[in-house]
């Protein structure tokens, strides 16, 4: 069962995951600061990909490069050019929205196929590079998509909006160089794949990972942490032998690979992940391969990863802008070549987001009583759970089970993140840690005090087990 966004909403407020941003002075476009657990959870996810990943990997590296970056970065890779989403506005009630999604929406809502598009209009409409204004204009009008906020079909001609966030490099105000805030994470790692090549022991295949901050000035924001304009990405720019048949192989493996790491690393349901290829029509003009991972968000499928195959484009085009030599020199064969890259990108924040949807749970039971309750549960995989065990003495007057408690939360947290909670009945207490996901809760009691175990209570069965302190560990 799926819950609706605005309960998510409120629970992620509730419990300390997510608060609107700026709320005092009434917030800022769907800007959202995590809390102390949604900080929890960023590190965890973070954690878990880097672990996997990079660490684990003899073939991976990592860097963290400058958010602000020569503004010539942005002329290579087309973001000054072609970064843009197109616009229309409702003449009746002014509302302003993409036209891109309007058109998205509708096809999801309305169930239409791309046969039905192709017969009307024609199947690229919603093609990155062959996003023409007549060609969205045809299908709003065809389709008579309707003004989601006042119903009406009569909107401007789509135009241009720059997706960068522009500021100003110096000192005087107005008399500044013109930059950028980064709209991606990738182009960091292009610049500086020449610097990683000649200051590290990397031979081609291998990669370069990177988590950081990008911005995007979006028009449409919203669906919660779903489409911010301040964002966390996890890429990768995993660079290989420029060769077709390799690069389309690598496509695949790392299809395979990401499955596995959102279903058995993060605890995402496998029936609400799926991947989706995009056609020829759909391909940016630099790729020979795409597939996104998607989510079934309570909006609908949404991407929430993708995997492009990108061939060398990237590398020539910063060799084009910055005259520097980028190609990598086989040390065995000898032969020059500019590598190809295949990228698996993955959306930081919005794999917080996907992990709270899929987590929340609303649970009907039987108390001790013999009567029916309903508990709110956060079912996080252990490996992501913002608390891993909560430590409640039984009796908080008592001070040989706060001793037992308080030393055993010293030894645990040295490894794992835990709460220790001496306040309210202990129903309360394990109802606010099923909350937050913590997937054990360790009570000291009387018996604590005699033989030296202590109850431990599953977040998911509710089944409590008697162990010896000793025996405790994830």
């Amino acid at each position: 069962m799926w819950y609706s966004l605005e309960t998510i909403v409120a629970w992620a407020k509730r419990r300390a995951f997510a608060y609107p941003g700026s709320e005092i002075y009434g917030g800022l476009a769907n800007a959202r600061d995590l809390g102390p657990y949604g900080v929890e959870l960023k590190r965890n996810i973070v954690d878990a990909r880097w672990k996997h990943f990079v660490q684990e990997r003899n073939d991976m590296v990592g860097m963290d490069a400058a958010i602000l970056m020569n503004p010539k970065v942005w002329e290579a890779s087309g973001h000054v050019s072609g970064f843009s989403d197109p616009l229309v506005d409702c003449k009746k009630c002014k509302n302003r929205e993409r036209a891109d999604k309007l058109i998205e929406e509708y096809i999801a809502k309305h169930t239409i196929t791309i046969e039905q598009v192709q017969e009307k209009i024609w199947v690229n409409a919603l093609a990155p590079e062959a996003r023409t204004f007549e060609k969205q204009t045809a299908f709003l009008n065809e389709f008579k998509v309707k003004c989601p906020k006042c119903g009406a079909c009569d909107r401007t001609e789509p135009k241009k909006f720059n997706l960068m966030f522009k500021t100003q490099q110096g000192v005087i105000d107005g008399e500044g160089k013109d930059i950028y805030l980064r709209p991606e994470t990738a182009q960091g790692i292009f610049v500086n794949f020449k610097n990683i090549l000649d200051t590290t022991r990397m031979r081609i295949p291998f990669g370069i990972a990177q988590i950081g901050k990008s911005f995007r000035n979006e028009i449409t924001p919203g669906n919660f942490m779903f489409r911010v304009r301040e964002f966390e990405q996890m890429e990768i720019e995993f660079f290989l032998e420029n060769d077709e048949e390799k690069g389309l192989k690598w496509l695949q493996d790392r299809k395979e690979t990401s499955e596995n790491w959102w279903i058995e690393k993060i605890g995402i349901k496998k029936d609400k992940l799926r991947f989706r290829e995009h056609g020829a029509d759909e391909l940016s003009f630099y790729s020979k391969g795409t597939r996104d991972v998607e989510y079934d968000f309570p909006r609908g499928w949404g991407e929430l990863q993708g995997i492009a195959y990108r061939t060398d484009y990237d590398l020539q085009q910063h060799m084009k802008f910055s005259g520097k030599d980028l190609q990598y020199n086989d040390p065995i064969t000898g032969k020059r070549y500019v590598p190809h890259c295949v990228e698996p990108s993955r959306g930081l924040t919005r794999a917080i987001l996907t992990a709270m949807i899929d987590a929340y749970d609303e649970e009907e039971y039987t108390n001790q009583k013999g009567e029916k309750e309903t508990r709110t549960v956060a079912r996080f995989h252990k490996n992501i759970a913002p608390v891993k065990f909560a430590i409640l003495p039984l009796i908080k007057k008592d001070e040989k089970q706060v001793e037992i408690a308080e030393d055993l939360f010293k030894k645990l947290s040295k490894l794992y993140k835990c709460e220790y909670d001496d306040s309210g009945a202990i129903g309360k207490r394990y109802r606010r840690q099923d909350e937050i996901g913590t997937p054990y809760c360790i009570t000291i009691d009387q018996q604590s005090c005699e033989d030296g175990t202590v109850t431990i209570r599953d977040r998911d069965t509710m089944q409590q087990t008697r162990v010896k302190i000793e025996e405790i560990s994830l």
